[in-house]
């Protein structure tokens, strides 16, 4: 089992930046790879991006390029996600998700989910 706690979230105007953490414990982070997700209000919940277990591959959906950047620190079993540049359209419940190495990647299974955090941009 992986519990996984978001942080980081809240109210930010458009242009600016939020980081958000995703602190785990129960077993070795090092071994999952590790996504962010988000929920818009009556929206599909929708990729955002992905980090291997290792730290060498990363993956984001297009609208988030170039603005967001995931990173990880397994000595500290945590995973970041650096919004910049944010828009209104990235107001959202953001969720972090792990899923175990042995899935592969890309295509990763995310089996375990933290309670998400809300990040509101206003215009």
């Amino acid at each position: 089992q992986v519990q996984l706690v978001e942080s980081g979230g809240g109210l930010v105007q458009a242009g600016g930046s939020l980081s958000l953490s995703c602190a785990a414990s129960g077993q070795p982070f090092s071994n999952y790879n590790v996504a962010w997700f988000r929920q818009a209000p009556g929206k599909e919940h929708e990729f955002v991006a992905a980090i291997k277990w290792s730290g060498g591959f990363t993956n984001y959906v297009d609208s988030v390029k170039g603005r967001f950047t995931i990173s990880r620190d397994n000595a500290k079993n945590t995973v970041y996600l650096q919004m910049n540049s944010l828009e209104p359209e990235d107001t959202a419940v953001y969720y972090c998700a792990a899923g175990h190495r042995s899935w592969g990647w890309p295509g990763t299974h995310y089996n375990y989910w933290g309670q998400g955090t809300q990040v509101t941009v206003s215009s």
